[in-house]
């Protein structure tokens, strides 16, 4: 089935762009906006929008028009650690059953990443969107160490405190800042002999399971994702490795 963005009709191709351009905003900004919405492709673009954020600097919102299609039924997605995931009071029951114990479990957002809202929303008590985080989760042991951790901090800590998990949260991606930083806790972790102590999860709205596993990572959590979510995988991972030994 092929499919095409819709506007005001179906299968129109009508697409909303928004870009800055590293000009001063005027008639000249603005035709020069609409030139390049055209050499991207599309057969029709109307500005509709331009608003000067400094004096070189201007932001933008066009329409543009597409007759470009995809055919749906051979999109393939990535795949995902969270396609089935237990509730609260489940994954907590599967703890107490499989493991016997308190599963304790790291998190930070490490390096220079100073944004606390991801990690937050998965450890704090309170969680986020009435979703419990893991402070919650009575078979849960959750120490969230906060922003600009630095990795060996997280290593020596979850060593520390004789963590299962390690969970780290990046939300800064300019220039690929966290695919370094990423990269550096698995080889700081390798160097080690750590890799499989720990089952080791990264989240941030630029992630993908995809990326994750690429970069060394047991699972990726993007946008979407609960406690229950990370909590589900990294039990389930658990009692998996638990039983194969």
């Amino acid at each position: 089935m092929l499919i095409r963005p819709y506007g005001d009709a179906l299968d129109d191709g009508a697409v909303q762009l928004s870009f800055t351009l590293p000009v001063g905003d005027g008639a000249k900004a603005r035709e020069a906006a609409r030139l390049y919405v055209l050499a991207l492709g599309f057969t029709r673009c109307e500005v509709v929008h331009a608003q000067a954020l400094d004096s070189g600097f201007t932001f933008f919102v066009a329409y543009g028009r597409s007759a470009v299609a995809i055919d749906y039924d051979r999109v393939a997605v990535d795949a995902s650690a969270d396609a089935e995931f237990m509730s609260f009071d489940e994954v907590n029951a599967y703890v107490a059953r499989e493991l016997g114990r308190k599963l304790v479990v790291v998190g930070a957002c490490t390096g220079f990443d100073a944004h606390t809202v991801g990690i937050d929303a998965i450890m704090n008590m309170k969680g986020y969107n009435h979703h419990y985080g893991l402070e919650r989760y009575p078979w849960f042991e959750a120490h969230n160490l906060g922003a600009q951790v630095p990795n060996e901090r997280l290593i020596a800590y979850a060593l520390e405190v004789g963590a299962d998990a390690l969970l780290v949260s990046q939300i800064v991606t300019q220039r690929d800042t966290h695919v370094a930083n990423l990269t550096q806790l698995i080889e700081l972790l390798e160097a080690e002999g750590l890799r499989e102590r720990f089952v080791v999860v990264v989240g941030g709205p630029r992630v993908s399971h995809k990326l994750a596993v690429e970069l060394g990572f047991d699972a990726g959590f993007s946008r979407g994702t609960y406690a229950e979510h990370v909590a589900t995988y990294v039990a389930r991972t658990l009692v998996e490795r638990k039983k194969s030994r």
